[in-house]
């Protein structure tokens, strides 16, 4: 039995439906693309240029830390939230620090690698917060009977 198929397959391409949408994510892109060279902190006004060396470009601000949400996946720009990201704590990836930022707005965890001119000494506060918290008792004050 020989099946005979009228269908022809086509390369299936994910457009947008609505076409503001496409243009503002377009205009999202090239407004936030590696070769801006400056931006002002929305948390600490400062106005922050490129990184000096280590990335080629930056996610942060290096004096207070803090970032947007504008990226779903790193460099992609797709959020729809653009909320402030606090920086919550410092992890070590491969002997390397990463700052991990949580948005305010949706609550979204994401990592960032830290770059050579952040501002050390809130890096090392982030570091130490959970010896100056920690999830257990130290010590267990005995009582005299």
């Amino acid at each position: 039995m020989e099946y005979e198929s009228d269908f022809t397959f086509e390369k299936i391409r994910r457009k947008s439906i609505d076409p503001d949408h496409e243009s503002e994510t377009k205009r999202r892109r090239k407004r936030f693309s590696e070769n801006d060279n400056e931006f002002r902190c929305r948390r600490c006004k400062s106005l922050i240029g490129p990184p000096l060396s280590g990335a080629r470009q930056r996610n942060h601000c290096p004096r207070c830390l803090s970032s947007l949400h504008l990226d779903e996946r790193p460099g992609d720009r797709a959020a729809q939230c653009g909320s402030l990201m606090e920086p919550i704590a410092i992890w070590v990836r491969s002997d390397e620090w990463v700052l991990l930022h949580r948005c305010k707005g949706c609550g979204v965890i994401h990592a960032n690698r830290i770059a050579p001119d952040d501002n050390e000494t809130l890096l090392l506060s982030l570091a130490a917060r959970p010896l100056g918290r920690p999830a257990f008792p130290l010590y267990v004050a005995e009582e005299d009977d």
